[in-house]
């Protein structure tokens, strides 16, 4: 759990029996479960997806109750006919919801952003930017996503990365909490804000957010998560125990909490765009224009959301956060802690298979993603072997996060003030070498025969590696990626739209 959130910040729905009942009837119901691609031995078989790290299936229950919605379809900013009424307060009604499932008080806003956690950490690093131009440092952590670096070295100024504990097997852990303090009472009068991630998208680890938000106000900073990885996993909530645990920014991806086609969202304190030009102008915000001047609107969140919404995006994923709160995160929490601790022990008992991140469950909490690597095997190889021969969905290479996969994979040196420093060169980040590792990530529709099956194929693949080797062949690129030799399956063979369109032209 992320520290002390409570079960659910949705009131769940009925006893705990009949919650863990809808959990099991849910745990079928998405998009894409039953799609089956052709192997190498030419059979067909449905593919056991284990990449929601990357991006969730999508929710059919949610997804039937927004075609519903959509039939009273039109655009916002209107109250006059009755679609445009409708939809306008389902809109709101959809703010409510994702302000609702994180707790948010009612000095937050809600704001629909982009396309993901992306486009919100960087928006919320250029307003904190112009809000606090005089403070020109972000302190981060090792662990965290390119998504929750980049936009602050570019918006910001200089990002500090503090490094991570170690477990008692010298496993990666959370954020170094005693690192952290020394850097912010370091850089205490240049320090914006602290940037974390909730949960690690490469090991899973949890961090604890709300103490770290404690730190950083103590210095005067704001405290900004990313709940990419989190939120689809464990609860998650804008307060802590006391009020200056409290979460100065909150940013969510719809893709990765099992709507993909949703918007991003920020959750944010309102006073943190109070006497500030939106980031973005348009249509929608204004309260009146001429053509030399215009009034930017008070409201929030209107004024930073400019244009025509992504209304069935939005309310895709606030039907998806209504159903998770009604069921209850703490059981989906609890269902997945279980499958984790499971998978776990499957692939640690795989010889030569190599977990990254500390995996002992009662030493570090962690969400369902576990990174590995085969002794004998590239990553791209495996990952390549495990959908070609078995129909497994895995992920590989370095997931957004070079510097940590590098740090981890101890591809990364010192220089002489200690700073870390990239050791990979020509020779050791070639075609067959490019470092990486391949991520096996878990949703609420997995079980524990998906487990089996992958790890089933993970011991053939380390007990016959050699064979293996000679059924592929690196791209010259130097991606990483490996391909069979023979063996294809050319996506246009699966699906074009090209084709779809003209087969229902043709058979009207």
């Amino acid at each position: 759990m992320i520290e002390s959130a409570p079960p659910s910040c949705i009131d769940p729905l009925g006893p705990p029996s009949d919650r863990r009942a809808r959990l099991e009837a849910l745990r079928t119901a998405f998009t894409g479960l039953d799609t089956a691609y052709p192997l190498v031995d030419g059979t067909t078989v449905p593919r056991t997806y284990l990449d929601s790290a990357a991006s969730t299936l999508r929710c059919t229950v949610a997804d039937n109750i927004v075609r519903r919605a959509l039939r009273h379809y039109a655009n916002t900013h209107s109250t006059l006919h009755a679609g445009a009424r409708i939809m306008t307060r389902l809109y709101e009604e959809a703010h409510e919801i994702v302000g609702d499932f994180v707790g948010a008080p009612a000095d937050y806003t809600v704001v629909f952003n982009g396309s993901g956690v992306t486009s919100g950490l960087n928006r919320m690093a250029r307003v904190l930017a112009e809000r606090r131009p005089d403070r020109d440092v972000v302190i981060t952590t090792m662990m965290e996503h390119h998504a929750n670096d980049l936009p602050h070295r570019k918006h910001v100024g200089e990002v500090v990365h503090v490094p991570l504990e170690k477990d008692p097997s010298g496993e990666a852990g959370r954020v170094d909490m005693e690192a952290l303090r020394s850097a912010i009472d370091e850089y205490a009068e240049r320090l914006n804000y602290v940037a974390v991630t909730a949960a690690s998208n490469v090991t899973g680890i949890v961090n604890p957010v709300h103490e770290v938000a404690r730190q950083a106000h103590e210095a005067g900073a704001l405290c900004v998560v990313d709940a990419a990885q989190s939120a689809a996993h464990a609860p998650i909530r804008i307060a802590g125990q006391a009020a200056e645990e409290a979460l100065d920014v909150l940013c969510m991806s719809g893709h990765k909490i099992y709507a993909p086609g949703s918007p991003g969202v920020i959750v944010a304190r309102k006073a943190l765009f109070e006497g500030l030009e939106p980031q973005e102008v348009g249509g929608g915000i204004v309260d009146r224009v001429e053509t030399g001047s215009y009034e930017i609107m008070d409201e929030l969140p209107e004024r930073e959301e400019a244009g025509t919404p992504n209304l069935p995006g939005a309310l895709r994923l606030a039907a998806t956060l209504q159903l998770l709160g009604r069921i209850g995160m703490d059981l989906v929490e609890e269902d997945e802690r279980a499958l984790t601790q499971y998978a776990l022990e499957r692939f640690d008992a795989i010889d030569g298979l190599k977990i990254y991140g500390s995996h002992r469950l009662e030493v570090a909490e962690r969400i369902g993603v576990i990174t590995f690597n085969l002794d004998d095997l590239p990553h791209g190889l495996v990952a390549a072997a495990l959908n070609d021969y078995f129909g497994v969905a895995m992920r590989n290479a370095c997931f957004c996060a070079q510097p940590f996969v590098r740090q981890l994979l101890g591809r990364t040196g010192a220089r002489g003030d200690g700073a870390p420093v990239d050791t990979c060169g020509p020779e050791t980040c070639g075609p067959e070498t490019q470092p990486g590792m391949v991520r096996a990530s878990l949703g609420l529709y997995n079980t524990e025969a998906d487990v089996d099956r992958a790890a089933e194929a993970l011991a053939d693949l380390a007990d016959r590696p050699d064979w293996y080797r000679t059924r592929y062949r690196p791209r010259r690129e130097g991606s990483g990626d490996w391909v069979h030799r023979e063996f294809e399956h050319p996506p246009a063979a699966e699906f074009s739209l090209e084709a779809a369109v003209d087969a229902w032209l043709q058979s009207e």
